[in-house]
């Protein structure tokens, strides 16, 4: 028999037992267990399964969802099933969906319906329950296994594995420690048997002036891979000999190591009695700053600018050291090449660098400042678009004759006209304006209005006169008068002129 029969009306309907016997849907079709059974009864139990499966990432099993468990319109495996005439099944909240809408065919095979019925497919409902209560025993045995093997791996650590009692020390250390990171990585339950194991212990205590970088690179790894971390372990962690091997690993680690152990800084930063002069150290703002711009891995430059921006808002005298290292030039000259969601925390960074004396010169004194921060306005959020504008802010009242008029070549006030007729706040409003009157000191009305590139727009004369009232009341605010720019409304053309 083939497994699929034709319709009379064209369409095709699956015959289960033949797919059962040619193996399609993995197997004949066995008797359930009780959890089966309940799940094939309850589809809110089997949804919560599949659920599970899918935040585990694996499943228990390589094996693909047989095709007929998945519904043609979601494309996801179906659990409340029903069947049209046609012979199709569908989850019945989509097919039902689809009739609301109006629709009197079959999604599938686009056949008129001759009869709106829906049939529940028990069937159909049983198998899938089956062969996913099949997965789920699978996946949860493997999960246990990958518990009991993290423990294992803990007690071999610890040395009160049975038989052996000692611990274990070099390559193998290296080799268990690398293998149970694996494991972390990959199982984010096995953390938590790591840390019933007393893991997190034996990790804190293997982080030390003495400890081998790649010891203490699968230790870091381990810790920021979830493990739940008390306050007494991130109390030891903060000891001054374990941070030292956190920042040295920063320095000379690989690029994931740099990573984890930024992560692992920045978790540190968190607790509640956190020493702000931990983070005072200028190799590890150095290793932090190497990290940034490197911008073949972006992870590691979200990371460094989050930890980065951290330490500038809980320690006040580590921004004029990071100033020292060259950070203000570095964060002004990335700006235009990071990725959308690291714009705002180098703008966060740079505003806080811009509170001590040397950072607002440093910014000054970078010749990417102005242009560079002119570009960011209007665009990435409104809160790029603030700090953009403290930074412009900032150099223009420092040095007026020197900056405003470079800021007005790089464009700064047509994008402050936008500003001012936005949506924005109004104290971002505000501030827009006063720059735009400090820039306007040093150029006559003539000049000023060509360089916000708004001529042509002053002197249209059947435009928007709403708009135009707006605008003549935005410039008699700074001082600027529109009559003598406008063309008069019958000003003869200019063909007409010459054929005259």
């Amino acid at each position: 028999m083939p497994q699929y029969q034709e319709l009379p009306c064209g369409g095709q309907v699956l015959d289960i037992d033949t797919a059962l016997k040619d193996g399609i849907l993995g197997g004949a079709l066995e008797p359930i267990d009780a959890a089966a059974g309940d799940a094939g009864k309850q589809p809110v139990e089997l949804r919560k399964m599949m659920d599970e499966l899918d935040a585990a990432g694996d499943g228990g099993s390589d094996e693909a969802v047989p095709a007929v468990f998945i519904c043609p319109i979601s494309l996801e495996p179906m659990v409340d099933l029903v069947t049209l005439c046609t012979g199709q099944t569908y989850e019945q909240a989509n097919i039902s969906r689809w009739l609301a809408l109006g629709h009197r065919t079959c999604p599938t095979t686009m056949q008129e319906l001759w009869d709106d019925a829906l049939t529940p497919n028990a069937t159909l409902r049983q198998l899938i329950a089956t062969w996913f209560s099949r997965r789920y025993t699978r996946f949860k045995k493997r999960s246990a296994d990958f518990h009991g093997r993290a423990a294992d791996l803990v007690h071999s650590l610890r040395g009160t594995a049975v038989p052996r009692w000692q611990p274990l020390k070099g390559q193998a250390r290296v080799a268990a420690l690398r293998e149970l990171r694996t494991l972390a990585t990959t199982h984010q339950s096995v953390t938590k048997a790591t840390a019933e194991a007393g893991g997190v212990a034996l990790l804190t205590s293997l982080l030390g002036p003495f400890t081998s970088h790649a010891v203490g690179t699968e230790a870091v790894a381990i810790l920021v891979s979830g493990v739940p971390l008390d306050a007494d372990a991130k109390a030891a962690l903060m000891q001054p000999a374990k941070v030292s091997l956190v920042v040295d690993m920063l320095n000379e680690g690989t690029t994931d190591t740099k990573i984890n152990c930024v992560r692992l800084i920045r978790i540190l930063m968190d607790v509640r009695g956190f020493r702000p002069e931990t983070v005072a150290s200028l190799s590890l703002l150095v290793g932090v700053m190497r990290l940034i711009r490197d911008k073949r891995h972006p992870d590691g430059v979200i990371a460094g600018l989050e930890l980065l921006n951290s330490i500038c808002a809980v320690h006040g005298p580590a921004r004029s050291m990071i100033v020292s290292i060259g950070a203000v030039s570095q964060l002004v000259e990335l700006l235009p090449e990071l990725a959308t969601e690291c714009v705002e925390p180098a703008l966060d960074i740079l505003d806080a660098l811009s509170a001590v004396p040397e950072g607002r010169m440093a910014l000054k004194d970078c010749p990417r400042t102005i242009p560079n921060a002119v570009r960011l306005l209007m665009r990435v959020s409104e809160a790029c678009t603030r700090r953009a504008l403290s930074m412009l802010w900032t150099v223009c009242r420092m040095a007026p004759e020197e900056c405003a008029p470079a800021a007005m070549e790089a464009g700064l006030a047509a994008k402050l006209l936008l500003v001012i007729q936005s949506g924005c706040a109004p104290e971002l409003k505000q501030k827009a304006s006063e720059l735009l009157k400090l820039c306007r000191l040093n150029y006559t009305d003539t000049l000023f209005i060509s360089k916000c590139k708004l001529t042509r727009t002053i002197q249209r004369g059947d435009g928007n006169d709403a708009a135009l009232m707006s605008f003549d009341s935005m410039m008699r605010g700074l001082s600027i008068d529109l009559a003598e720019f406008r063309v008069p409304r019958k000003w003869p053309s200019i063909s007409r002129t010459r054929g005259s």
